[in-house]
């Protein structure tokens, strides 16, 4: 397969999907130019640079820099048309309406790049019919590309090929896609509304439909079908409400009049409550109100009997909870003996979507992999569910669905599939069940996924464990080392949320020793990354708190100059450390990270010192960095007043600032400029490990010891000092945190030396140690640090 050259993309329709997947090519420095209708009065490009802006107030932020909406450039069908012959990538994302969409293909073809491949982002429209009046050559490069809203976060793209469309241009795309955006892709076929929409939206269905018949509210629905499922929080009527009730209802639409000859044509109309909801205007969180409304700080929730909103909260019920804590097969026996209208509702709505997913799997997906994928990245769900059914019974749960069809308690009665009873489950170590060839397909070959070392992995399939593959060669309760054969060693922290205490400074330090001896480099990298989990919450206090019970304040030191010496392990190691990020990394977290040779960060990274929010002040090296980085850019630029290299780091930690992404946190220095990016969580591994390899290979060395640091003097820290006034005064820190404010600012500005002084790096770090120390010491850190073990919140005193 040849490469596919990206060099430029267009972005048909500013709309919120439009606009946000241009936020998002950008993200990938994919130049992009965004196209709507030329406006008829003042700037022809007024409706784009209006979605432009609009991108920079939305939450959760579409972009992962907000400075790089600058880059996407405003175009219009009127003047800007010629300029889609420079675009290699074409993606049409107007509303969704066939004959709007007719009409704007007909106005742009003409002017596409003989190469160009053509797409359309739509929920569910056929992808066929879209394509009808296209040339033979353009049907070859077309097909749908589905991202879901919002599309920097949510990690499913759906692709559906027509029986035209190009196969080396599929390949192309899901490379791409996966790799370049950072997305599961999986592969659709040509049905409405495709995968993810049609089971979800269905299961969204059969939940009003079976909470209707046994009488249970909105909300008790909500926190059954929510993470006590495993589940997105927002469960089933909040992520209505996010998504929009209007836009649930159009798929609705869809599927009603699209699929009349279905055997669950009958559930395939609007709700009566969603339809008066829409017909009124209360489109969810968009206008408000939906099946949610806020009233003051209070959320309400809709009684659909009387119309009007009440207090809402309701759970539940505890038994049913336990019930759903139990091994699945028993949970799923429980759920369907138990005589409570909860557990009731729930054997209802799980056997109603088995029931589905197996009538409709041959016809729109290649296999049960796609649908499961489809549902986890797309909605949300811990488990798909086909590995839902499989992990609870195959046989068993396929005979009380047939029971149930039997006994016409199902919301249909066309009987399970011939397949079912065929087979002992969808997922094997050999691949995922495809009806049609009536035999187990396996993963994809496609070259991008022998980047992945654990891809996501499906029940059944008995793929390799991340926490336990490859080759041990060291292993305790905090921290393993281990390897995959290729000469790099990886460790990989095993506490809670990945904090470092004694054991892991421990692990670290050997795997320095171990590195240096037998590999070629060292990566930190977290299993946990690959469903979302921290690459380290920082240095684990729990773990300090009998030193400080035993000895005050004072014996936790040689705590932190373990911490300290391990930073200073890392970084001057004989090999090359490379820290794969991911997550949330914090306080510790960032120290470790900044120490190493290089930083591999997963787009979704988030990081911050923020030490002060517990009465802290970072002393892990991470002051000491700063410092050093603003001596040494301040000196390339020939400047002797240090202030300006100074205050961002110190604005940043005074204000406990946690990035919102890896690009982010490069424009506040925790990454360099040489840093990488990644996209895809799953490449993280791939790309850190042989970022690691190339170092080496260009003949690594560490930076050279005893580096000489320019103090940046008391009058920087004066600047700094006014700076905690203003921010007091204006009621953004409180009298305590100016003060350990302070403390920052004495660190940075080299400890009341004159400016200029020539320092190293031990004087910081005792400086470091003092200060955190000394706060420890105080009453109200130690309130604090009670808080937040007690609460996991920060205490404001």
């Amino acid at each position: 397969m040849s490469n596919l050259v990206i060099r430029k993309v267009a972005v048909l329709g500013a709309g919120v999907m439009g606009a946000q997947i241009a936020a998002h090519l950008v993200n990938a420095k994919v130049p992009v130019m965004l196209f709507d209708l030329a406006d008829k009065e003042g700037s022809k490009n007024a409706i784009v640079d209006k979605a432009l802006a609009g991108l920079k107030k939305l939450s959760p932020a579409p972009l992962g820099n907000a400075a790089h909406g600058a880059y996407i450039e405003a175009a219009n069908y009127e003047t800007d048309l010629s300029k889609l012959a420079e675009c290699d990538l074409v993606i049409e994302a107007i509303a969704e309406r066939m004959d709007w969409k007719h009409d704007l293909y007909a106005k742009v073809s003409p002017h596409l790049a003989p190469h160009a491949i053509f797409v359309s982002n739509t929920s569910g429209l056929s992808i066929t019919e879209l394509s009808n009046g296209f040339s033979d050559e353009l049907k070859k490069r077309f097909c749908g590309v589905h991202f879901f809203n919002p599309p920097r976060y949510m990690h499913l793209v759906e692709l559906i090929p027509t029986a035209t469309t190009d196969a080396e241009t599929l390949d192309k795309l899901e490379s791409f896609a996966t790799s370049t955006l950072g997305k599961g892709v999986v592969r659709a076929k040509d049905t409405p509304n495709f995968i993810a929409n049609r089971v979800g939206v269905f299961s969204i269905l059969a939940v009003i439909a079976e909470a209707e018949k046994y009488g249970l509210s909105f909300d008790v629905v909500d926190d059954l079908t929510g993470s006590k499922l495993g589940r997105a929080k927002s469960a089933t009527f909040r992520t209505a409400d996010v998504v929009g009730l209007d836009t649930m209802a159009h798929v609705i639409k869809t599927m009603e009049d699209n699929l009349k000859d279905d055997p669950f044509a009958a559930q395939y109309t609007t709700p009566a409550v969603l339809k008066a909801l829409v017909e009124k205007g209360a489109l969810g969180q968009k206008s408000g109100a939906g099946f949610y409304k806020k009233e003051g700080k209070e959320i309400k929730v809709l009684n659909p009997a009387t119309g009007e909103y009440v207090t809402g909260g309701a759970k539940a019920d505890e038994l049913v909870a336990r019930i759903l804590k139990r091994p699945a097969t028993e949970r799923f026996k429980l759920l369907r003996e138990t005589d409570h209208p909860q557990a009731q509702f729930l054997w209802a709505i799980f056997r109603d979507v088995f029931h589905y997913i197996a009538l409709h799997l041959e016809s729109i997906a290649d296999n049960a992999r796609d649908v499961d994928f489809a549902i986890r990245w797309g909605f949300g769900w811990n488990e798909g569910p086909f590995e839902t059914w499989q992990s609870a019974g195959w046989k068993q749960i396929a005979d009380w669905v047939s029971e149930d069809i039997a006994a016409g308690k199902a919301l249909s009665n066309a009987p399970l599939p011939a397949w079912v009873s065929e087979v002992g489950g969808v997922h094997t170590p050999a691949g995922s069940y495809a009806p049609a060839q009536k035999s187990y397909t396996p993963r994809s070959s496609l070259p991008v996924y022998a980047r992945q070392a654990f891809p996501a992995a499906l029940v059944g399939e008995n793929a390799a464990d991340p926490k336990t593959a490859g080759v041990t060669v060291e292993e305790n309760d905090s921290i393993r080392l281990w390897h995959q054969n290729d000469g790099v060693l990886i460790a990989s922290f095993k506490t809670k949320m990945n904090t470092i205490g004694p054991d892991v400074l421990d692990g670290l330090q050997r795997a320095v020793s171990i590195a240096e001896k037998d590999f070629s480099g060292l990566v930190i990298w977290q299993p946990a990354s690959l469903t979302g989990g921290p690459f380290s919450a920082g240095a684990d206090l729990q773990a300090a708190m009998p030193l400080f019970m035993q000895g005050g304040a004072k014996a936790v030191e040689p705590f932190v100059k373990k911490f300290q010496d391990t930073a200073m392990c890392l970084k001057y190691a004989q090999v090359p450390v490379v820290a794969a990020l991911a997550g949330l990394a914090l306080g510790g977290g960032v120290e470790t990270a900044i120490h190493c040779a290089h930083r591999v960060a997963h787009l979704e990274t988030y990081m911050g010192l923020v030490e002060l929010g517990v009465g802290l002040v970072p002393a892990g090296g991470g002051l000491k960095e700063a410092a050093l980085r603003a001596s040494r850019d301040g000196g390339a630029y020939g400047f002797s007043n240090l202030t300006e290299f100074v205050k961002p780091w110190f604005q940043n930690v005074a204000m406990a600032k946690v990035s919102k992404s890896a690009l982010e946190a490069r424009e506040m220095g925790y990454l360099t400029a040489s840093d990488t990016v990644v996209f895809n969580v799953h490449e993280l591994l791939h790309v850190a490990k042989n970022t690691a390899k190339s170092l080496a290979d260009a003949g690594y060395r560490p930076p050279l010891a005893g580096v000489a640091i320019t103090a940046a003097g008391p009058s920087v820290q004066a600047t700094l000092q006014s700076i905690i006034a203003n921010m007091r005064d204006g009621r953004f820190i409180s009298a305590y945190d100016g003060e350990l404010a302070t403390r920052v600012a004495n660190i940075l500005a080299g400890g009341g030396v004159e400016a200029g002084t020539v320092i190293d790096e031990e004087w910081l770090l005792k400086l470091e140690r003092e200060h955190f120390i000394d706060a420890l010491g105080k009453p109200k850190t130690q309130e604090r640090i009670m808080g937040m073990l007690s609460t996991g919140k920060p205490v404001r005193n």
